[in-house]
């Protein structure tokens, strides 16, 4: 699908709010980053919205180098796309993106669970349990972004607890997809988000219990979205032939 012509950023959206987000940190191409990366995964930067490097720097205060930078992350990540002569375009993901990307990720998850159930430590367990609080504070405020970053760092302390380095990485680049995708904390379910929660909570205890089998195959279907927390939007799909 061909990017849409690029609005007037400055009569609204993402770009009008920049102005209130100063960047202080003296890594300032590692701040424009994360502010960008956010906005993408949030949905404040649309698919197939252009990203003006010179319109952010005005916006944010900095010059465009530290943008420049953060843009070329971004494309690496795959979370932009830059097309010669007209610029740099958000990425649109399809369903089928989304579908191949836990395709990768459920491996993985299987591989660190089995690993991490038989190294997991008191403070692995301490911190997992922290991760699943916070989850649940996020529901009570409504805070689909903040109960991600805990969805992802649940997952990312798992993969440390699992003893393999390399494993780590693998995971560590794949997460940016995953959340571009959404394949994490789906802001469109439609179910019991505390329920998530505690889903993840059953998870932890299946890794303190021990069982590596028992543990790999919880967070592969997890990974797979297979887990037991319905979702409200299979119910109303139409029945094949209908």
């Amino acid at each position: 699908m061909a990017p849409k012509q690029p609005a007037d950023n400055a009569a609204g959206g993402f770009a009008s709010t920049l102005g209130t987000k100063k960047v202080r940190h003296t890594l300032i191409s590692d701040r424009v980053y994360e502010l960008l990366r956010s906005a993408i995964v949030e949905g404040e930067l649309a698919p197939n919205e252009r990203v003006v490097e010179s319109e952010i720097a005005r916006r944010l205060g900095v010059s465009q180098a530290p943008v420049r930078e953060a843009v070329k992350q971004l494309a690496r990540e795959g979370l932009l796309t830059h097309i010669p002569r007209r610029g740099n375009f958000v990425v649109e993901i399809s369903g089928q993106d989304a579908d191949n990307a836990r395709q990768v990720r459920e491996p993985l998850e299987r591989l660190a669970a089995h690993l991490a159930a038989e190294r997991i430590t008191d403070e692995h367990l301490r911190e997992l349990g922290e991760l699943v609080d916070q989850m649940h504070r996020a529901v009570a405020i409504n805070d689909i972004s903040r109960f991600r970053d805990a969805d992802i760092a649940f997952h990312s302390l798992v993969s440390q607890a699992s003893g393999n380095q390399f494993l780590l990485r693998m995971w560590e680049l794949l997460e940016p997809s995953l959340r571009a995708l959404h394949a994490i904390a789906d802001p469109l379910f439609e179910g019991d988000w505390h329920a998530m929660a505690d889903e993840h909570g059953r998870l932890m205890s299946l890794l303190r219990d021990g069982d590596p089998d028992k543990a790999a195959e919880a967070f592969a279907a997890h990974a797979a979205g297979r887990a037991p927390v319905a979702d409200l939007r299979a119910e109303k799909k139409p029945a094949r032939g209908k």
